[in-house]
């Protein structure tokens, strides 16, 4: 199955394509670019196909949504690493860690569901994007508010994305033509 996202250049929202429905989904905060572009920290969603890896949520906010993915609840010290010069780059750790990464156990809501994908991980390039996730969307005023790079999906609709996901779902991110 392909779940298939479509944006203007430089948009920070797009549209998500899944099942014959088709619903508002949040970008990255400088839109959609070339992985031979991606750079760490540009806040840019990749272009291109993307296996669904792995899904991450939040036990303590919520049961284990319906999926075929493979679920672990994130636990407190569960972190991803952003640091392009460390051996850990654009993997799953544990926190403290000796070089920079994200928190996954977060104070809002945005990562209380997250799909890895497939980006930058087989194999992972120093400096070409870390933490590229499938993840709730920020709304504000009933806006979708950009991603770092990621794609965003309110909470609701995710959950029923994910009913229909397996590991052998991709996520094809384009820009309009």
């Amino acid at each position: 199955m392909i779940i298939k996202v479509t944006a203007k250049a430089k948009a920070t929202t797009g549209i998500l394509t899944f099942n014959g429905k088709s619903y508002p989904c949040a970008l990255g905060r400088s839109g959609i670019v070339s992985p031979a572009t991606k750079q760490e920290g540009d806040g840019a969603t990749p272009a291109g196909t993307w296996p669904l890896r792995r899904l991450l949520y939040r036990a303590d906010k919520m049961s284990g949504p319906a999926t075929s993915l493979p679920t672990s609840a994130i636990k407190r010290r569960d972190g991803w690493c952003d640091a392009p010069d460390d051996a850990g780059y654009n993997t799953q750790i544990e926190l403290p860690y000796n070089a920079s990464a994200e928190r996954l156990w977060r104070d809002d809501d945005l990562y209380n569901l997250i799909i890895v994908l497939g980006h930058n991980d087989d194999p992972v390039i120093n400096g070409k994007g870390s933490a590229i996730f499938f993840h709730v969307a920020n709304t504000k005023a009933d806006k979708l508010s950009p991603t770092e790079g990621c794609v965003a999906l309110t909470q609701a609709t995710l959950k029923t994305v994910l009913e229909s996901c397996s590991t052998d779902t991709r996520i094809c991110i384009a820009l309009e033509s």
